[in-house]
């Protein structure tokens, strides 16, 4: 081996190891990047050229060292499984945060609950019927306005929820088609550096990155092609496919007193409907559903106007029978606009005792039969008060359950990002060992370049010279 070849080989493992502290100096300094996947170098041995002549040697000296390219330790399958995870959570995460918000709507049970309110309505009617004075009546009158102020104010606080989640999902859409943009970005540049041999390691982490959001959102689901590109599919269509990307908009009702279902569809195909099961829009969307179908505060919603109705109705047809203090025949206590939900509907008839039919009729003016019937609605099984407690236990079962699966979901989420982590992401301890190997290694080399210009230097310089 010429003294020349000892250079090169000493120069080509300097090279390496310079390359090696550089890789490794920046997975140190990104080891809290999110996102980040760390990279190692990969080398190899450069064969010894060939050799020609009448007796050639069988022995070969080695060209040195190569490196031959950058890995990036990631796993396309650990990362599909977060982007499933991800997926999953996000949908049970909407789920559960639409059931509590309509959980502390509703109060339930505490004093300042709408049972509560219903108890004392039927406790001032017994009241009433053991001393049917003007005070006694007084306070039936206010607490029959009360009990309808909260009824209509709990129906449109769940209306004014259901708005503001009916908005959310054309922001989150409207998001979720910047997102797949930058992916389809992002896919034609990692394509075209693969294909020219360069480096693309970053810009598949913040490709990834972006994909677990699209993930999140709308549980995209990804695979990444032979030319690198990552296809994102929503219910089997492309949403993002190579550097092109399609758009998603939603239509449907715009208050929860409409008819109809949120749908989600192309925008370059608006008939065609794109079933989103999965992510906070696949979440926000099933609980924006009908009540038919399940739908979070659209169920809490119906509930009021069942429950009004049912007031009005068993103590309107109660009130009806009996007669007023001055003979009068009962009429509606309660009144009930049909033009609109029956929640916002309600409004007390009578303003003071003398129109209050108390009264069986012909059983006398002292008589309080009736009061006592409208205060025994409290324990009937077709009555306002069961109407409204049996759908609260529902309720409540439903929510605890739509918790149970957001707390699953999570733990499944982490446990599949601390997979993905635990194979792609930066271990300090390690990086350093790796530091140090490579420095060590550097040394070598720059030893072995030194000894060998050495060794030249002495050669050249100093051989032939006699006397000096």
């Amino acid at each position: 081996m010429s003294s020349f070849a000892g250079l090169r080989l000493a120069e080509s493992a300097l090279s390496a190891a310079r390359a090696g502290m550089t890789v490794t100096g920046q997975n140190i300094a990104n080891q809290a990047t999110p996102g980040y996947t760390r990279q190692r170098v990969e080398q190899t041995s450069f064969s010894a050229p060939g050799q020609t002549g009448l007796w050639p040697s069988g022995l070969g000296i080695g060209g040195g060292v190569g490196v031959t390219g950058i890995a990036r330790l990631g796993d396309d399958i650990l990362d599909a499984r977060v982007r499933d995870a991800l997926s999953t959570s996000g949908f049970w995460s909407a789920r559960a945060t639409a059931a509590s918000s309509a959980e502390g709507v509703m109060a339930e049970p505490t004093k300042d609950g709408l049972a509560a309110n219903l108890d004392r309505f039927w406790a001032g009617w017994s009241d009433l019927a053991n001393t049917p004075d003007p005070a006694a009546a007084q306070v039936v009158l206010t607490n029959a306005n009360v009990l309808i102020g909260q009824i209509a104010a709990g129906y449109q606080t769940i209306a004014g929820q259901w708005s503001d989640m009916r908005g959310q999902v054309d922001s989150q859409l409207a998001d979720v088609n910047a997102v797949a943009g930058q992916v389809a970005s992002l896919n034609g540049q990692i394509r075209d550096a693969l294909q020219s041999g360069r480096n693309a390691n970053e810009l598949i982490d913040q490709r990834n990155v972006l994909a677990q959001q699209l993930s999140t959102a709308v549980g995209a689901k990804g695979n990444v092609e032979a030319d690198g590109t990552l296809t994102l599919r929503i219910d089997g269509n492309a949403l993002v496919s190579g550097d092109s990307s399609r758009a998603l908009v939603a239509s449907g009702p715009r208050d929860i007193a409409d008819a109809g279902r949120i749908t989600v569809a192309w925008a370059d195909r608006p008939e065609l409907a794109v079933p989103i099961t999965g992510g906070i829009v696949g979440g926000t969307i099933s609980a924006l559903a009908p009540a038919s179908d399940g739908g979070t505060l659209a169920g809490v919603a119906a509930a009021y106007n069942e429950t009004a109705t049912a007031l009005a109705t068993a103590v309107n047809d109660v009130h009806r029978t009996g007669v007023t203090p001055s003979g009068a025949a009962g009429g509606d206590f309660f009144a009930l606009n049909g033009a609109g939900p029956a929640a916002l509907g309600l409004s007390v008839v009578p303003t003071g005792l003398d129109q209050l039919a108390l009264a069986a009729p012909g059983a006398g003016a002292k008589d309080t039969t009736i009061a006592d019937r409208i205060s025994a609605l409290s324990s009937s099984a077709t009555g306002p008060t069961k109407t409204w407690s049996t759908f609260v236990t529902g309720f409540a079962v439903s929510v605890a359950g739509d918790l149970q699966r957001a707390d699953i979901a999570d733990m499944g989420a982490v446990a599949a990002v601390t997979a993905q982590q635990s194979n792609s992401s930066v271990d300090g301890d390690e990086e350093t060992i790796n530091l140090l190997t490579y420095q060590t290694a550097y040394q070598a080399a720059a030893r072995v370049l030194t000894a060998v210009d050495e060794a030249l230097d002495l050669l050249i310089n100093r051989t032939g010279l006699v006397g000096r």
